[in-house]
């Protein structure tokens, strides 16, 4: 057996990729019926585009000052509460929340609450 078949890491993301591709589908093909306040919405264009995905688990504003002060086992103070849902950006656009996960000791992000799409299209406006 080959290490992906292995893979619990891969076998999640095949899960959810083709979980994803079930439940886009209805979605994406109202946005393309439907379009977004009337206008005609072609995203077959876009679709394959690279795009920078981040996930963010809160922020905070310090002085340059105090910056130049950090070492190896600062804390920084974050806005947000530990266990609150962190959210996840595309190219700086928030598309969902969700909670960490650990899997095979890497981390990743199980989506709790997705972005509808025709929100995230009259966003990027």
């Amino acid at each position: 057996m080959s290490d992906e078949e292995n893979d619990p890491w891969a076998e999640a993301l095949e899960e959810q990729a083709e979980a994803e591709a079930a439940a886009q589908q209805p979605a994406y093909a109202e946005l393309q019926d439907e379009g977004v306040a009337g206008t005609d919405v072609k995203l077959d264009v876009v679709l394959d585009i690279p795009v920078n995905i981040s996930m963010e688990i809160g922020r905070t504003k310090i002085s340059i000052r105090n910056l130049l002060q950090l070492n190896q086992g600062s804390v920084v103070e974050l806005d947000r509460l530990a266990g609150e849902p962190m959210d996840v950006l595309v190219n700086g656009t928030l598309i969902a929340r969700g909670e960490v996960v650990v899997v095979n000791e890497k981390f990743g992000i199980r989506l709790t609450d997705i972005i509808s799409p025709a929100e995230r299209v009259k966003k990027l406006r």
